[in-house]
């Protein structure tokens, strides 16, 4: 197994219009990431991930871009970009981007040529169609969409103003690629490449057996035979170059697959981020997520990567809903179950991330009101599923449980006003728990989960087994404990996290020293509600 330093790093992500608004308009800045770079040295993190800060006229907060090498005017400018990048790698961490290549605005220059006529020279830089297929979008609805002008249809597999750009076509894809050598030139450490398991289609219609409108095309527009020959090319032209480090949001992408995508010898990208995860929700799971599904998924990537490839190691992120608030309790054992989820999925073999507010154990917010939401997906969702005749109340369910709006509330700096975000009302209403759930908060309390994280950084640190090590499911007589080894030629580790708000018998191994708990001491006989354990165990 290569040692690399992306492999040994703690990622953070940061949502920057949610994060540290500095100008008083309400909005995150990149200046407000500068302001809280020391916070994030102190936290022992390595790499800052920021999502998008192009210029954009924000139908998907930033996805949508309109220009790749300018900035998003409310984020701040290119001199202020510049100065990020100088005070991260100042402090002895690494930067790294959001790279969208599926699509772009429909406010970028070439969309705006390409839908002027069909004479234009950049026409096929877009998929254009006289009949659309019957796919759905990923955000609700068709994915086509009807031009005026030129009486054709373009593909969105997003938002309506999120045209896909046409891969097929040679000139499109060296413009993104000098693009993309323009932001490594510029000194950055990588990318976060968005949707990339997408840029590959298959033109034709889905099975419709029960005559839908518009039918999920997974099959069509994920994965699809011939991606990999894009994407070696995009690494051949770009990141091959550099030493950089790329994970990419590969949904669709299998364990079978993950030599040719993330092979420490010909993969066409470092890491990915697995989707398998991400349908295990609590519902009426006895220990609030399916522990059985989801030790088969996560231990199914482990071993297949063992020896050839490398786990990008995640919970959260700026799409999904908060993982207490979906896996834990984020009532009575809000604070026991976010670092119980925590242990499990930090100490794997992988490279872990976090996401901004994910240390503080941020948790979903009550928003009752679809007035209270903002997310293009979640009001395309609530707008087709209520022309479909569906319930509002039974539609407000599914929002309040998966709407990617509860990742994106304000950080919970302080519980003075606005959280110490702002001085403004914020873009997005501040969960109403930051009088209480906050950074400021949890400084002083040793087993905050704030300290906690701190603490499972600083011992993966100090002990390359927790890097390098391979795991090994422990097996326990409990379905609702996750157990696993890490183990190299020198050491052997035990991760042991209940996911239950029930004690449990428990005795640990012989020879078995306690390095961390999340209750901050061990009780020899059992593993209380949602306690989570470290040990070191005898070689």
């Amino acid at each position: 197994m290569k040692k690399t330093w992306w492999k040994e790093a703690v990622i953070y992500q940061i949502y920057p219009r949610s994060f540290k608004d500095t100008n008083g308009d309400g909005i995150g800045d990149l200046n407000g990431v500068i302001e809280k770079l020391d916070y994030l040295v102190e936290l022992g993190i390595d790499i800052i991930w920021i999502c998008p800060m192009y210029k954009s006229p924000n139908i998907d907060n930033g996805y949508d871009i309109s220009d790749y090498q300018d900035i998003m005017e409310v984020m701040g400018t290119m001199a202020d970009f510049d100065r990020l990048l100088a005070e991260v790698h100042a402090r002895g961490m690494k930067l790294v981007i959001d790279l969208v290549l599926n699509h772009t605005s429909d406010e970028h220059p070439w969309f705006i040529e390409s839908r002027s006529s069909k004479k234009n020279a950049k026409r096929d830089w877009y998929v254009w169609r006289d009949e659309p297929t019957n796919w759905e979008s990923i955000f609700s609805g068709p994915a086509w969409a009807f031009d005026e002008r030129t009486r054709q249809y373009y593909l969105h597999l997003y938002a309506q103003k999120q045209p896909d750009v046409n891969w097929e076509n040679p000139e499109l894809r060296r413009a993104l690629y000098d693009m993309t050598n323009w932001w490594l030139d510029k000194g950055i450490d990588g990318f976060r490449i968005d949707a990339i398991s997408h840029i590959k289609k298959d033109y034709t219609d889905m099975p419709n057996p029960e005559g839908r409108d518009y039918v999920p095309a997974w099959g069509k527009m994920t994965d699809v035979e011939g991606v990999l020959d894009f994407l070696v090319e995009l690494r051949d032209e770009t990141f091959a170059k550099y030493d950089v480090m790329t994970v990419g949001e590969a949904n669709g992408v299998t364990t079978d697959e993950l030599e040719e995508w993330i092979g420490e010898e010909n993969g066409v990208m470092n890491m990915l981020f697995q989707f398998e995860t991400w349908y295990l929700r609590k519902l009426d799971e006895p220990c609030g997520v399916n522990i059985d599904a989801l030790r088969d998924v996560l231990t199914r990537w482990q071993e297949a990567a063992e020896g050839i490839a490398w786990n990008a190691l995640y919970v959260e992120n700026h799409d999904r809903s908060r993982i207490v608030s979906t896996w834990g309790d984020d009532h009575v054992y809000w604070r026991e179950s976010a670092t119980s989820i925590a242990f499990m999925y930090f100490f794997m073999q992988g490279t872990p991330f976090i996401y901004q507010g994910q240390e503080i154990g941020m948790t979903n917010a009550p928003f009752n009101d679809i007035i209270l939401y903002d997310d293009v997906k979640t009001l395309n969702l609530y707008r087709y599923k209520k022309a479909e005749g569906m319930d509002h109340d039974a539609i407000m369910e599914m929002i309040k449980m998966s709407s990617r709006d509860h990742s994106r509330t304000p950080m919970q700096w302080h519980g003075s006003s606005y959280a110490g975000f702002s001085t403004a009302q914020p873009w997005l209403n501040l969960n109403p728990n930051y009088t209480w759930l906050n950074v400021e908060a949890q400084l002083p309390d040793p087993l905050s989960v704030l300290n906690i994280y701190k603490r499972m950084i600083a011992l993966r640190k100090e002990n390359e087994v927790l890097i390098y090590g391979t795991y090994k499911l422990f097996e326990t007589p409990y379905s609702c404990v996750y157990a696993y080894t890490r183990e190299d030629e020198t050491a052997k580790m035990l991760v042991v996290s209940n996911h239950k708000d029930d004690p449990l018998k428990w005795t640990a191994p012989d020879g078995a020293t306690l390095l961390l708990d999340n209750y901050g001491s061990e009780d020899a006989n059992k593993l209380r509600p949602f306690e989570a354990r470290l040990y070191q165990l005898r070689k």
